[in-house]
């Protein structure tokens, strides 16, 4: 249930009992004889079995010699057992014994557990259950998860588990009990102590109807040191059965009629402390204090958290709950304040006639945490020799040290009252040396005072202090709001931080948070100018603010806390998540019961605030905040924009000196054009954006000129500061984030960043070219920094290309202001004539102050073919694709354009990714003016509404096939004749390929048709060479109107030439737009990049499950990302809308068979439950008539809204 790498974990040590060696070799018979069903069986019968099969087990120490089949050189050990005495015969696993060479060596295996100890296991254990646990949400010191621990029933009328705190949680759970007999019923927190490690869990005893168990009584005054015990828990949660791992034991119950093996670890040890001061776990974590400890020697063990720790009597004599990952130390939990809680527990019961309701159980606290130090230590903080002599005559015979205090939280009781180093002598004229004696006066004297006498290097002190109530300082509710959750700060965390209790604290930042720059465990102060000190003023501030406001938030964390951090935080402006809630824990029912945090009217009266008032609020802010968030920006980014500040003065010193607008730009050109840079036959534009109604003029065109000239003469003393000049203000630097609830496409990184160029720009719409490394797909938030202006405003993508790596994002210029839509211009595209190997070339990018830097390089190659393979998790690569290579860059992180000497952009230079790295490569512009055209003039696709205006979006008819070039050379051996060659050859005597086929789209419509290693020769008797024919030809198609939409492709197969006609798909560049969440995993329609592996389900293709969530069902029952869903309940779901019926029907409490299909074809039916409450099925699409994503619950349980 903790993290593997604390210093002592959140898990007890398991080991089994030693087995004495026998010196007799006896042989284990197979019989196929099945026990009589009413057969007794006896332990003194299973005590013979036993020894009698033992001593023919044997350890196997082998060596694997060579690789071969399923096996790598490895040596390890196994077991066997003999089956043949006379020939010499061992059975054993096939892996143990491997498909190849091998050596063995023979090891006798040990006795089984004790024989006086057979009696109280088999006792004991029926009563021990497994516990499956799902932690739905962050809170307090716990994370989302899922795992399995132990606990064991203590009243078995009532139906009471005892396990860890740790195991129960602070914060919302969803557990299930497993018992001996394999029934599991559901269980439900009802108590968990604010600070020791104990909690207890309700089930129905009525469910449990195939086994006789019975309670484990709890005996705290029976632990003593040297006290033999024996430890029964849960190992790891496996249930397969090892008798002969030195781990595990095997236990058997004989219950009524029924044999039972129970799947259980026993712990052999001796208690050799009882007053160990607690163990600290983590820094940041739960830790338990104020309590002495028990401590034995063992293993350790995952999975047996919450064991009983048991001696000979069957009584738990303590609570098993940590270990130390460097020494073999288990830790104990005594019983007496366990105890005393379950009585209370026991009695609520009994008073509301059956019903669980909310237990009261007094818990008083100082906010001190004491530590026991011996009387050598606490003479040398001064303790006096006399009030040692007055503590140790008054104390318990052997008492050897006092309690001292090892630190105040800020804010409590004691605080400024009581110090670290203050030696505890008395409470309420009582001396008091021991935890449990303090405990017991704090808990009865809750909102009382206390008085203490201490001393302080060597001065006796007496201080009065109220008791306060221990649960008013641990939280038990939260808001959730985009996925953040915060509440009050527990006083667990606020004894690790030492921090004021209740301050507004950051247990999970989410997703509105995170991209800003806020870690977990961070303090919130201020929020949008107001201070914040609880979470109902924070909520307050959220309640004004609508979707896509920014404002400042300043907080610090717990191990800076001296020094604030300010950042910029972004309100969602699409439904990424539902609207901010707020959690109460019911202990009645043992849920997290949610309702709105903020009236829907205030809501709605925010979102329908007018942008023209919101968009002040929002350019101030973003003046303020700029550097900050670049200086804060989350690490996951992808350039080196992350470790940078963007300097507002640079920039703003930067505009006085250089023109940016269009009008500057066209007199710039003149200009260089009149000193003979380029003649003017040279001069091209881009179509339809320099003839579109409404492009921005400058006022003042004198003032123009006469500033160009000052940036010219400045300019042209180096020809690449000229080029930089030119392009500058075309540039954008994007930051992109991705909301964990919409990681479609298999998209693997939270945040990026890159340079993107703007190809469009005028009065109603601004378009911005980048790769799809940077822009992988539409569900994400970008802003906007632009090089010519100080500013950062929102984008949207509007179009995602299919087939090659760019994507196209709006922007409102009016957004700009009237200064910064004049200094903002389009870059001039420069399609053709196509760059050729030795062109000279300028790379222009962005650097971390948002000012150009460039290099002059050289193409060393303008058509490489690129072909990304995919990874374990298929995503996005460029497949189909030619790009340019250049001489020199400036690093695999480094994007922008490529201009040539006028400052055209010829090429975008983006970044690719393969596998686990990425690198950048040019990607030629007409790919891209092509689209900005069709855009502009209005495509034949479906509208989208951009910056208000709806405009036709362009469709993408494409041949649905990898395809991969291969030299004419190679392909003579494969057959193809000397007249293909020749005439491929004349065609285009510099790529001098022939593309070859790796394999169709899984769905396409070239499927079945077209085969690998197939060679395309020629579309429509045109002798196609390059992908950019392929594309010709499918246009061709578009534009002659051809509904039939197929090619006549030449094709050279098998020695043969044959003809085919093959079909086209169209595509358009919404990518996936609708996506469901069902039991914490993502699914959708499967995208191009899953289709590209050629493989889609028979059983009509099925839905994709491309993510899942930790502490969801779909993490509890492991149903994870990368395969089809294509079945549940035995109904087919071959697509979302058929997913969807199917799983709103299905009930909160029901088992439900989900049939999958792995990426190589492997079927697997898994079983889970759904968990409404905590995760309701909802559906996330876009809206392109209000270009919004927008998030729909499909089902849900009622009481989430109680």
């Amino acid at each position: 249930m903790e993290d593997s790498n604390s210093l002592e974990i959140l898990e007890s040590e398991m080991e089994s009992m030693d087995l004495r060696i026998q010196e007799s070799s006896n042989q284990v018979e197979l019989d196929s004889v099945s026990v009589p069903e009413k057969e007794v069986i006896t332990d003194d019968d299973w005590r013979d079995a036993i020894n009698k099969v033992v001593p023919a087990v044997v350890v196997l120490q082998t060596t694997a010699c060579r690789s071969f089949d399923t096996e790598l050189p490895s040596s390890g050990s196994a077991t066997g057992f003999v089956v043949d005495k006379d020939r010499g015969i061992i059975l054993t696993n096939r892996h143990v014994v491997k498909p190849a060479n091998g050596h063995l060596g023979l090891l006798p295996e040990k006795e089984a557990f004790a024989d006086d100890w057979a009696e109280t296991v088999n006792k004991v254990a029926p009563g021990v259950v497994i516990l499956q646990i799902t932690t739905c949400r962050a809170f307090d010191t716990e994370l989302p998860s899922s795992g399995s621990a132990t606990g064991f029933v203590v009243d078995k009328q009532r139906g009471i588990i005892l396990t860890n705190r740790h195991v129960v949680d602070p914060g919302p759970v969803n557990a299930q009990a497993i018992f001996a007999s394999n029934e599991e019923i559901p269980v439900r927190p009802i108590y968990r102590d604010p600070v020791h490690d104990f909690g207890f869990f309700s089930y129905d005893p009525g469910a449990i109807r195939f086994l006789n168990y019975e309670e484990i009584p709890l005996a705290p005054e029976a632990a003593s040191v040297g006290l033999e015990i024996r430890v029964i828990g849960n190992d790891s949660s496996e249930k397969v059965v090892d008798f002969f791992l030195v781990s595990k034991s095997l236990s058997v119950l004989y219950s009524g009629d029924k044999l039972y093996l129970l799947q259980v670890s026993i712990l052999s040890g001796i208690l050799a402390r009882l007053d160990r001061n607690a163990p600290t776990y983590k820094k940041d974590g739960y830790n338990d204090f104020n309590t002495f400890y028990l401590q034995a020697a063992s293993g350790t063990k995952p999975g047996s958290s919450g064991s009983p720790v048991v001696d000979k009597k069957g009584r738990a004599v303590a609570l098993n709950a940590g270990g130390s990952s460097s020494s073999s130390s288990a830790f104990y939990l005594p019983l007496e304040r366990v105890v005393r809680a379950l009585r209370l527990l026991q009695k609520c019961r009994d008073t509301h006639a059956n019903k669980w309701e909310t237990v009261s159980v007094p818990r008083g606290t100082l906010q001190v945490k004491f530590r026991h130090k011996g009387f050598d230590k606490t003479r040398r903080l001064g303790l006096r020799s006399e009030t040692e002599q007055m503590v140790r005559h008054a104390s318990l015979l052997g008492e050897i040290g006092m309690l001292v205090v090892d630190s105040v939280v800020p804010g409590g009781p004691a605080y400024g009252q009581l110090e670290p180093g203050d030696m505890l002598v008395c409470v309420d004229g009582e001396v008091t040396t021991r935890f449990l004696r303090l405990e017991t006066l704090l808990d009865d004297n809750v909102d009382q005072k206390i008085g203490l006498q201490i001393e302080r290097g060597g001065i006796s002190l007496t201080v009065n202090l109220v008791v306060q109530d221990l649960h008013t300082i641990t939280p038990n509710h939260f808001l959730e709001v985009s996925g953040s959750v915060i509440h009050p700060l527990s006083y667990q965390q606020a004894t690790n931080f030492s921090i004021q209790c209740g301050l507004v604290y950051v247990a999970e930042p989410g997703y509105m948070l995170q991209r800003s720059g806020v870690p977990c465990h961070a303090i919130i102060k201020k929020f949008s100018g107001v201070e914040i000190s609880q979470l109902e003023e924070l909520i307050s501030v959220f309640s004004k603010l609508s979707r896509g406001a920014r404002v400042p938030l300043e907080y610090i964390r717990h191990n800076d806390r001296h020094r604030s951090k300010s950042v910029i935080v972004c309100i969602d402006r699409h439904e990424w998540y539902d609207a901010p809630k707020i959690y109460t824990r019911d202990d009645s029912s043992g849920l997290w019961i949610a309702r709105p945090a903020i009236q829907p009217k205030i809501l709605q009266l925010s979102c329908c605030s007018s942008d023209v008032e919101q968009r002040p609020k929002i350019q101030s802010f973003s003046l303020f905040g700029e550097s900050t968030l670049a200086k804060h920006m989350h690490q996951s980014t992808k350039l080196e924009l992350t470790n940078g500040d963007v300097r507002i003065e640079d920039s703003n010193r930067h505009i006085s000196k250089e023109a940016h607008s269009k009008e500057e730009y066209d007199a710039k050109t003149k200009e260089c054009q009149e000193q003979g840079h380029f003649s003017s036959n040279e001069i091209v534009t881009s179509s339809c954006s320099s003839h579109e109604i409404g492009e921005i003029k400058l006022k003042d065109q004198s003032t123009t000129e006469k500033t160009l000239l000052i940036g010219i003469e400045a300019a042209t003393s180096t020809s690449t500061s000229f080029v930089e000049s030119l392009i500058e203000p075309a540039l954008v630097m994007l930051k992109v984030d991705v909301p964990p609830s919409c990681f479609v496409d298999g998209v693997k990184s939270v945040a990026s960043s890159g340079t993107g160029v703007i190809v469009h720009h005028s009065q109603s719409m601004g378009l911005v070219a980048i790769d799809k490394n940077t822009v992988e797909i539409s569900a994400c938030d970008v802003m906007l920094s632009f090089a010519a202006f100080p500013i950062q405003i929102p984008g949207e993508v509007v179009f995602v290309h299919p087939v090659y790596n760019f994507a196209l994002l709006a922007y409102d210029p009016s957004a700009l202001g009237a200064d910064g839509a004049t200094m903002v211009h389009a870059a001039e595209l420069f399609p053709e004539p196509a760059l050729c190997r030795g062109d000279s070339v300028y790379l222009v990018g962005l650097g971390t102050n948002l000012r150009a830097q460039s290099r002059k390089s050289t193409v060393t190659n303008p058509c490489l073919a690129l072909y990304v393979d995919q990874d374990d998790r298929p995503r996005y690569g460029a497949t189909n694709m030619e790009v340019i290579e250049l001489d020199s860059d400036f690093g695999s992180e480094f994007t922008g354009v490529l201009c040539d000497k006028r400052g055209k952009a010829r090429a975008i230079w983006g970044s690719f990714s393969d596998q686990d790295y990425q690198f950048v490569r040019g990607i030629p512009i007409y790919m891209i003016s092509q689209i900005v055209n069709s855009i502009i003039c209005g495509g034949n696709g479906s509208s989208l509404l951009i910056n208000g205006v709806k405009r036709g979006m362009p469709l993408i008819r494409t041949l649905e096939v990898s395809l991969s070039p291969i030299l004419l050379s190679e392909a003579r051996n494969f057959g193809l004749s000397n007249d293909w060659i020749q005439a491929l050859d004349e065609k285009d005597p510099v790529r001098r390929q022939v593309l070859c086929v790796e394999g169709c789209y899984a769905g396409s419509k070239a499927e079945n048709i077209l085969k690998q290693s197939d060679m395309l020769l020629a579309v429509n008797k045109e002798l196609i060479t390059c992908f950019h024919d392929i594309e010709n030809a499918c246009q061709a198609l578009e534009e002659c109107g051809d509904n039939d939409g197929k090619l006549k492709i030449t094709i050279f197969r098998q020695g043969c030439e044959v003809d085919l006609l093959v079909g086209t798909d169209v595509r358009d560049g919404n990518g996936t737009t609708r996506a469901i969440n069902w039991c914490g995993c993502l699914v959708q329609d499967s995208h191009p990049a899953v289709r590209s592996l050629g493989f889609l389900p028979e059983e009509g293709y099925g839905v994709y499950v491309t993510k899942w969530s930790l502490g969801s069902p779909a993490d509890r029952y492991s149903l994870t990302a990368v395969k089809w869903i294509v079945h549940v309940n035995g109904k087919p779901t071959p697509d979302l809308d058929a997913f969807a019926n199917v799983v709103k029907e299905l009930g909160p409490d029901e088992c439900v068979r989900v049939k999958t299909v792995d990426l190589d074809g492997k079927p697997q039916v898994q079983t889970l439950k759904q968990d409404l409450h905590y995760w309701p099925t909802w559906e996330l699409r876009f809206d392109p008539d209000t270009a919004m994503w927008r998030k729909n619950t499909i089902n849900v349980l009622d009481s989430i809204h109680g």
